[in-house]
């Protein structure tokens, strides 16, 4: 069973939790063909051999992430630098295409492909959360959904997660590769 973990983050928060879902997915399924990757790098020949999609991405402004937000956060973390004011790490590709984009890319599946959708998120009910977005647009293009769509609570806007969430995101990853059903031989 090949399950690929597409995910975006800016500060690296998602990614950890994209890499805790890999690792409870190795744990429940330890002959499982498990790849994570950051949007940018999940192109359309990866994601047609997967059996399994779960795609997750930061919540900004209460849904999913825009060039609009993304560019927001780093230039708050330019503005937070020249002032000489503490500033966060940002992975990579923070500035990069984000899930909402990569979803104009997506193929649509055939043959009704499994996949689940996460995000990672403040406490506040008011914060509301990426993951329904993202499984609306999985279902859009033909993926049924093998799980709800699932949040992740961070401690404040920059992370770190909450305490547990990290366990938390591996007991989902190993609940995910259980619910999908494999694909005939």
């Amino acid at each position: 069973m090949k399950i690929t973990i597409v995910y975006e983050s800016m500060f690296g928060n998602t990614h950890e939790v994209a890499g805790a879902i890999g690792d409870g997915v190795r744990s429940a399924q330890p002959d499982a063909d498990v790849e994570c990757v950051p949007v940018a790098e999940a192109v359309p020949e990866l994601i047609k051999s997967t059996d399994l999609l779960v795609v997750g991405g930061p919540t900004h402004i209460r849904g999913m992430t825009s060039g609009f937000s993304r560019k927001m956060g780093v230039s708050g973390e330019e503005k937070a630098e020249a002032k000489g004011e503490p500033t966060h790490e940002m992975e990579e590709d923070a500035e990069g295409p984000g899930v909402r984009e990569w979803f104009d890319v997506l193929p649509e599946v055939k043959n009704g492909g499994q996949a689940a959708a996460f995000d990672t998120r403040l406490p506040s009910p008011m914060a509301g959360g990426a993951a329904r977005g993202i499984a609306r647009r999985l279902r859009k293009h033909g993926y049924h959904l093998v799980s709800d769509p699932e949040g992740f609570v961070l401690d404040d806007a920059y992370g770190p997660m909450r305490s547990g969430e990290i366990e938390r995101a591996k007991e989902w990853g190993a609940q995910l590769v259980r619910a999908a059903v494999r694909p005939s031989s």
